[in-house]
């Protein structure tokens, strides 16, 4: 069965410097290929793909958001250590 690493979300984790939330979203990465191939070997169902390729799409919103939103405030020279995870509700509505 797919190896849950990610499960433990981006709103847990102690405060993340840029290199660790790049690090995350690499990962996040790396496990969404891993799924298409265990998808694809009939390792797990196309359900359980879609649910768990649910949840890292949302935590990747996350850090890209929280990446966005340390680098803003670093180019008007505020503290990136303020930006804060916003919850998956918020984030999943923004437009792109």
């Amino acid at each position: 069965m797919f190896n849950r690493r990610f499960a433990a979300s981006v709103t847990t984790e102690a405060r993340m410097e840029d290199p660790q939330i790049l690090d995350r979203i690499k990962s996040m990465v790396d496990t969404e290929h891993a799924l298409r191939e265990q998808l694809a070997s009939g390792k797990i169902t196309a359900e359980e793909e879609q649910q768990l390729l649910h949840q890292i799409e949302v935590e990747l919103d996350q850090c890209w958001d929280l990446l966005r939103q340390r680098r803003a405030r670093r180019d008007v020279r505020e503290d990136p250590n303020q930006a804060a995870v916003r919850p998956p509700r918020e984030v999943e509505g923004y437009q792109q």
